[in-house]
């Protein structure tokens, strides 16, 4: 038997996608995460999943399992500033809390 330690091995399983920073007190509420399960990557918002037209359920049973990442993170990018929360967008919210650099 060998004493040598076995190779760490480190997976990404999940990624945050939203418009806005990570310091906006409201990137919680408009973030999609975009993660692996047994059957593929999903995209979600924590309460629902979307399928690869953009369209919302409850539930997580719902969602289109991509097979590779890329997919399911361009699905993300094109949804994530229409997150909508009370009658808000990801987009509105962006415009409201960050402060403009135009003079």
């Amino acid at each position: 038997m060998s004493d040598t330690t076995p190779e760490t091995i480190v997976s990404i399983t999940r990624y945050e996608v939203s418009v806005l920073p990570r310091d906006d007190i409201n990137r919680r509420y408009f973030t999609l995460f975009v993660e692996l399960t047994r059957g593929g990557w999903i995209v979600h918002d924590g309460h629902g999943a979307y399928d690869t037209d953009g369209d919302w359920a409850p539930g997580l049973a719902v969602a289109h399992e991509f097979a590779d990442y890329d997919e399911a993170l361009a699905l993300a990018r094109r949804l994530a500033p229409n997150v909508t929360v009370n009658g808000h967008t990801a987009s509105d919210a962006y415009r409201r809390t960050q402060v403009s650099t135009a003079a």
